[in-house]
């Protein structure tokens, strides 16, 4: 538990509603920043955080929300703000970082992506998220970058995507690239880190790659998601023509979210993206039990409350 104020961002997203709730019970004095307060979920924990209300991007609001803190959990993206969401990201992220210098912020904790091999060439989302990563790691608070793959939980974009493949298609129709590989994190694992960044001790800067402990493919994926959820596993046919637009346009069909997401999602699948170091278990040490199996996050995640 820190001592100072914790602000989380992003709460009204997947990952920043578990993380707040998650430091509120354990003690934390958490608050939090949002454009819209009748957006926060519908959750015992968020009467018990401050809120802040307003925009990220205005620098007079980022100081009302950094007053006093510690460590502030940069949980942004501005995916869904139009097509030129790079160059919004790229000011969101330099204002959030002068105005934590200002206010005078311990750390700043961001959850990015995995990246592929270096001979690859990034997706534009992946890209866009990297340039968030290198504008926090060379400001002035020392910053922690959790680089992330797929989060299996319920509510997470990529996880309600497999959950309409499964349910809703017999058959899944995809490019040949559904077989590259991908080590995705339960979010069980990654509030673990999350958490334990928060703790730290002395001054960190640097990322860290976060993954569970199986490498597989998305295919692979699909088809255990189907058996945890204990439906049929469905067929896949692959099609090496199949281009990462048209497939976006195909899964936009079906499932939920802004397309622009999915569009993003679904570009991240043409290409390798697993951990190449897991030094962060150095630092704030495994989760209990160990690092969560696929197998085990998937039947946590399709488990309904």
């Amino acid at each position: 538990m820190t001592m100072a104020p914790v602000l989380v961002t992003g709460v009204t997203g997947f990952v920043g509603a578990h993380l707040a709730e998650r430091l509120v019970a354990r003690g934390d004095e958490v608050r939090v920043l949002v454009r819209n307060p009748a957006r926060l979920p519908d959750a015992a924990w968020v009467s018990s955080v401050e809120v802040v209300q307003g925009d990220a991007g205005d620098p007079q609001v980022l100081a009302r929300a950094m007053a006093g803190v510690g460590v502030a959990h940069y949980l942004l993206h501005a995916m869904s703000d139009g097509d030129d969401y790079a160059a919004a990201d790229r000011v969101l992220a330099t204002t959030f970082a002068t105005a934590a210098a200002e206010a005078g912020v311990q750390r700043i904790v961001y959850l990015g992506g995995l990246l592929p091999p270096a001979d690859s060439e990034l997706t534009e989302h992946l890209a866009s998220r990297d340039e968030v990563a290198q504008i926090l790691l060379g400001g002035s608070v020392p910053a922690v970058v959790l680089r992330a793959g797929m989060v299996i939980g319920r509510g997470s974009a990529s996880f309600d995507l497999m959950e309409v493949a499964t349910r809703l298609l017999p058959v899944v129709v995809g490019p040949t690239w559904l077989k590259h590989k991908m080590q995705p994190v339960g979010l069980e694992d990654l509030l673990h880190y999350l958490v334990g960044v928060t703790d730290l001790e002395g001054e960190v800067r640097r990322s860290f790659d976060v993954g569970g402990p199986d490498v597989v493919t998305y295919r692979e994926l699909i088809q255990a998601h189907a058996r945890a959820a204990g439906r049929r596993v469905p067929s896949t046919l692959l099609f090496p023509v199949l281009l990462p637009h048209t497939f976006s346009l195909l899964v936009g069909t079906v499932a939920p979210g802004p397309s622009s997401l999915n569009a993003a999602l679904v570009h991240s699948l043409s290409l390798d993206m697993v951990c190449t170091e897991h030094d962060i278990d150095d630092l704030v040490g495994l989760p209990p039990g160990g690092r969560t199996s696929v197998e085990a996050a998937l039947r946590q995640a399709t488990q309904r409350p």
